[in-house]
């Protein structure tokens, strides 16, 4: 609180009536204290599920109150609407009659309101702790505080401890660049050290320069469809292209997103540190480059954002010409007529666009029995009809690239073929060049590990769930995180400056844990695939486990105006969701702008939005926004609330605003120790002027 800026003070009972209540868990028999603020004003209801709290018995584990998230949904009869409240303020709560904690009681207690999921999760108070009765929550005081921001990189304040830096990232690539815009904006003092350009693999080697290139494969496929263009009542001329123009295409714009990152950072303060970074001791860095002097720089926190570099197996020789990776191929210092792409992931379907679009024929050797592996099996097979079978494009699958040498003295490159089970040689192949796609691997050497007793798991920084590194032992590394590729999470530059930005929440006292699920991935091919979430056989295996059902609503491009409008009906879209509960669990489109098309789906389930509220949602017409309408209201949910287990607490609380008189109606569905629960029920009634029905759990529930 000593660094934040308090903007206003409010009284806690002119805006609330504060309820404070008990809840046993019948099987661990511990005490969870539960807060609810119900405004006075417009009474709304407030929907939760308890039997989410046995689910969250490791979060309620500490002795400590400390912070709990909520989220309140009005629900308006009248009008037929849901509208979800959201505030990420922060609320400091002093109470003149103090919870009992083993710390002193006397300190303030920070409350967050993020509105990201439909259940409360409250602080445990342990057995040896009484509950707070109602009737001692006395009078309090409510501060509402914002984050002190600087765009002097903090340099107003002095970093605390004698450090030269709150922070220093190491990896100036996209998640370094969020992470360290994000701090600055945090007030934290921050450092970046980058032993190559800024921008790292992304903007210089990956998906800035990439997508150059399949902006022109995109056009130059549009104008060599003949018959496309006909159904528009166009006529075009026949279409060619410089090579080296799409190139500079390529490099201008990756030149020109460095640059932006750059001055962002400069902009905002960041400190800018060329060389190569090693970790040398607790919370100590060095840097430096070839012919000059080393440096030692302190800071409180390390974030490690080194990102990855093209994988290249074994027995494959790469000479950056006839044989060459993604790298190389951004550079399109030639077209080869025939061309050997080794993988069919994101990487290689994308460069199949383009080299296609630009004439060469392709082949695919894929190691799995399959292409596309990585996608839902659905849309893999529905992207082989549309992007595969049409175009000059053959493939091999379950055989591996086991030799390839390169073109010299007048012969073609050459490719080994060898069994994936067996390992017996198949054939072998000669193409004028190669393209190696298998992935990419951690960029992790010569970072100092050793030197704080991190092992490398397959070259990946082994971390916990918030970025934490940990050591050989599994002990977690005071001060250190790591982010991006060089964890091996999720390879995507976004999911690295998105975990970058949750670093930095915690750093800042907040605590934040990133959901993986919700971060969308996109191949961008004509038409494009994007997905969130789990693939139908992930979804089913996990329903199998955990003892759900799932249920699939599909939509075809081809009912959408705005995609008929384009001639562009080739597409499906595909949600896999509970019909129990309405979650979400993965989304994946194939079709015209699906890179655009997926974070509806991606923020819905970030958010924890059930389908039978996001189904009302309305979108424009006539626009491809509507495919993600048709899923939506394709849904059909079977339940109010989720199947109570076991281990669950058989209580259901569901509130209703009766406009007629502004009172509350609260249903409650009792289960064990009825009585008790009642007797809490009749005095929060009576508080807030509810009326109070019992009903059992599968009649509150319809």
């Amino acid at each position: 609180m000593a660094a934040a800026n308090i903007v206003d003070s409010l009284d806690l009972h002119d805006i609330m009536h504060p309820i404070v209540f008990t809840q046993f868990d019948l099987i661990t028999n511990s005490q969870y204290l539960l807060f609810l603020f119900l405004t006075s004003y417009t009474p709304p209801p407030l929907c939760f599920s308890p039997s989410d709290f046995p689910r969250c018995s490791p979060l309620l584990s500490s002795v400590s109150y400390n912070s709990f998230f909520l989220q309140s949904e009005i629900c308006s009869q009248t009008h037929s609407r849901s509208l979800t409240m959201q505030s990420s303020m922060s609320l400091s709560l002093s109470l003149s009659s103090p919870l009992p904690t083993k710390a002193n009681s006397s300190t303030h207690r920070s409350i967050r309101f993020c509105g990201l999921r439909k259940e409360a999760l409250v602080s445990n108070l342990t057995h040896r702790h009484r509950a707070v009765p109602p009737q001692r929550i006395q009078r309090s005081r409510v501060q509402v505080s914002c984050a002190s921001t600087s765009s002097s990189n903090g340099s107003s304040a002095s970093v605390k401890g004698g450090f030269d830096y709150d922070l220093i990232i190491i990896g100036a690539g996209v998640g370094g660049h969020g992470a360290a815009l994000h701090a600055v904006e945090k007030g934290l003092k921050t450092a970046i050290i980058e032993g190559d350009v800024v921008g790292g693999t992304c903007v210089n080697r990956g998906c800035v320069p990439s997508k150059a290139l399949l902006a022109v494969s995109g056009r130059m496929r549009e104008l060599h469809d003949e018959h496309h263009m006909k159904s528009l009542g166009l006529q075009v001329s026949t279409a060619g292209y410089d090579r080296q123009a799409v190139a500079d295409h390529a490099n201008n714009l990756a030149s020109k997103i460095r640059s932006n990152l750059t001055n962002s950072m400069k902009a905002l303060g960041v400190d800018i540190l060329t060389g190569v970074g090693t970790i040398v001791g607790p919370q100590k860095v060095r840097y430096g480059k070839a012919g000059f002097p080393e440096q030692e720089v302190t800071a409180r926190d390390i974030i490690i954002a080194t990102g990855s570099t093209p994988f290249v197996p074994n027995g494959i020789e790469i000479d950056g010409k006839t044989v060459f990776t993604s790298d190389h191929a951004l550079k399109m210092e030639w077209v080869p007529d025939w061309l050997a792409i080794v993988g069919s992931g994101y990487i290689g379907l994308e460069f199949s666009d383009v080299y296609t679009a630009l004439g060469s024929e392709v082949t695919f050797i894929e190691a799995l029995d399959q292409l596309m592996p990585g996608f839902d099996p659905e849309i893999g097979k529905l992207a082989q009809r549309i992007l595969i079978n049409p175009r000059k494009i053959d493939y091999h699958t379950g055989v591996f690239a086991k030799k390839i040498t390169p073109a010299k003295d007048g012969k073609p490159v050459q490719i080994e073929l060898i069994d994936a089970k067996t390992k017996e040689p198949t054939e072998t192949i000669e193409v004028d060049a190669a393209l190696i796609a298998t992935g990419r691997a951690p960029f992790t050497k010569g970072l100092g590990l050793e030197n704080i007793n991190v092992a490398t798991q397959r070259g990946f920084v082994p971390v916990d769930e918030r970025m934490r590194v940990l050591d050989a032992n599994g002990e977690l590394v005071p001060h250190v995180y790591c982010i991006g590729d060089a964890n091996g999470k999720l390879m995507l530059a976004h999911a690295a400056s998105a975990q970058g930005i949750s670093v930095v929440e915690q750093l800042t006292g907040r605590d934040h844990v990133l959901n993986h699920l919700s971060i969308p991935a996109a191949c961008f091919t004509h038409p494009e695939i994007s997905m969130v979430g789990l693939t139908e056989p992930q979804a089913r295996e996990k329903g199998e486990k955990e003892g759900f059902e799932i249920s699939v609503v599909k939509t075809s491009f081809k009912a959408n105006t705005k995609a008929l409008a384009e001639n562009e009906g080739d597409g499906l879209a595909k949600m896999i969701y509970r019909p129990d509960t309405g979650e979400i669990l993965g989304v994946h489109i194939l079709g015209l702008h699906a890179a655009d098309l997926i974070h509806e789906a991606s923020n819905a389930i970030a958010l924890g939005t059930k389908v039978q509220d996001i189904k009302f949602a309305v979108h424009a017409h006539p626009t491809l926004s509507e495919v993600l309408d048709e899923l939506f209201k394709g849904t059909k949910i079977r339940y109010c609330v989720s199947p109570v287990t076991k281990s669950d607490i058989a209580i259901r609380l569901f509130t209703m605003t009766r406009h007629d008189t502004g009172h509350w109606m609260v249903i409650s569905g009792i289960g064990p120790k009825a009585f008790v629960w009642h007797k809490f029920l009749r005095e929060i009634c009576r508080l807030t002027y509810c009326k109070l029905i019992s009903l059992p759990i599968s009649e509150a529930g319809n």
